[in-house]
């Protein structure tokens, strides 16, 4: 039976509901998680490092998805809780085409300057090569991905997230699958894997399309829009946090590998590229649940229900603090392993990265809390707090963090750097987390 956005949630009930976006989210990190893995295992350690060294550009390309995903959200499930069925419809069909034109545009400038980004990111000779390959590929595909993004949280506020997992695994498997044949089996190498991952993300944006063009059973239809600036710069502003998180997380992975290039050379970008496969499904999990509660927040708070508020911060707070437990103990005991997975050909290189698996685990046991407090107070429609909160651990705290420990812990402080940022993070989440709970209620 569906679970409606206006029920009361029981600790099973939300997990239930959450399930499938968490799932959903730990599709969408294997396209580079199985890029990785092909690459790594069937082209070589040079184009690996590439598609690490370039990969945090083509993200901060398509994070735009995420702002108008998670801030749209917030306003259209609000706007749903308040009764405006017809115009929370309105209001979504206005976000997609947004996010359509944007993604169009983002990817052609995209496509013009990823060589001279590639350049001024260290890339010479082969790896430069092998970056602008990979690059172009993918930013072909980028306006789909963004899609992709923004349909991932309107499925959960359509009281459709099983549908929406539904789709994401579809891209996952034709991703898994493409990788397999073009990169295994035809050896089209590089472009192989770069073609699966674009592929894939096409799949994820437009069946989403297909189906809310189409009559359904959900709350939501993609309808005639109606333009509103105040619905755009509100969403905007909504989702300025996971538009921040993501791009700081990617500015923050390019500060890393010029770190590592200049402690550890190839090796370290390729080490650190694996220990961030991981680290995107561990995330994943963290941030398909903020998606998935996020429109349940966002409901109860449009319909004036301060005991729901107060409850779902509650029982997220007990979940995903034991999710980061349990993870940062697995973290640790699959290192092994998932080294070797990697980059088990060369003793060097799987060394160092079991390393850093075993130092970076530690952040899991706070990230979650961080992800989750930095969501709730963007479907409050509190974007500047939730900004805060990004910006400071996603960018600030974890820039200081690996500019300052590999003085002291030389390469270890590369691993340890961001544990301390999350450390850092979580006091400001708990600080506004206790000025804001007068004003809202929870």
């Amino acid at each position: 039976m569906r679970i409606q956005l206006s029920e009361h949630f029981t600790y099973g009930k939300l997990l239930r509901f959450t399930f499938p976006s968490i799932v959903m989210m730990i599709f969408t990190s294997i396209y580079s998680v199985v890029d990785g893995l092909f690459v790594s295992n069937f082209v070589g350690k040079t184009a690996f490092a590439a598609v690490n060294l370039v990969y945090p550009v083509l993200m901060i390309l398509g994070t735009v998805g995420f702002m108008i995903g998670t801030g749209g959200t917030a306003i259209v499930a609000k706007t749903l809780g308040q009764g405006k069925r017809e115009e929370a419809n309105q209001y979504f069909s206005l976000l997609v085409c947004a996010a359509a034109t944007g993604g169009t545009v983002i990817s052609l400038l995209g496509l013009l300057f990823i060589r001279p980004v590639s350049a001024a990111l260290g890339a010479q000779g082969a790896m430069l090569e092998d970056c602008v390959l990979y690059g172009r590929i993918i930013l072909a595909a980028n306006p789909f991905f963004v899609l992709q993004l923004v349909f991932q949280s309107f499925f959960v506020s359509a009281e459709k997230p099983k549908l929406g997992l539904a789709v994401i695994v579809g891209a996952g498997l034709t991703n898994i699958v493409m990788d397999a044949l073009l990169v295994a089996v035809f050896p089209l190498g590089l472009a192989g894997a770069a073609v699966a991952t674009a592929m894939s993300q096409m799949v994820g944006g437009l069946v989403p399309i297909i189906y809310f063009l189409r009559e359904n059973n959900s709350l939501l239809r993609l309808t005639k829009p109606k333009y509103s600036g105040w619905v755009l710069a509100k969403t905007c502003s909504n989702g300025s946090s996971e538009l921040m998180s993501n791009v700081s997380s990617s500015l923050v992975g390019i500060l890393y590998n010029f770190q590592l290039m200049r402690l550890a050379g190839e090796d370290g970008v390729a080490a650190y590229g694996a220990i961030m496969y991981v680290s995107f499904i561990f995330a994943a999990i963290f941030l398909g649940y903020a998606i998935g509660s996020a429109p349940v927040v966002s409901y109860h708070y449009g319909a004036a229900h301060g005991g729901e508020l107060k409850s779902l911060l509650r029982k997220s707070t007990v979940l995903t603090a034991v999710a980061g437990a349990v993870m940062a103990a697995a973290g640790t005991a699959v290192s092994v392993p998932l080294a070797h997975l990697f980059v088990g050909y060369d003793r060097d290189l799987y060394e160092l990265t079991v390393r850093g698996f075993q130092l970076y685990a530690l952040s899991y046991l706070l990230c979650g809390l961080n992800i989750f407090g930095s969501a709730f107070f963007t479907a409050l429609n509190n974007g500047l707090a939730s900004a805060v909160v990004s910006f400071l651990r996603t960018l600030v705290f974890q820039c200081a963090s690996v500019l300052v420990l590999p003085i002291f812990l030389d390469i270890d402080g590369i691993w340890l750097a961001i544990s301390v940022a999350e450390a850092a993070a979580l006091v400001v989440t708990l600080a506004l987390l206790a000025k804001y709970r007068k004003v809202y209620g929870y």
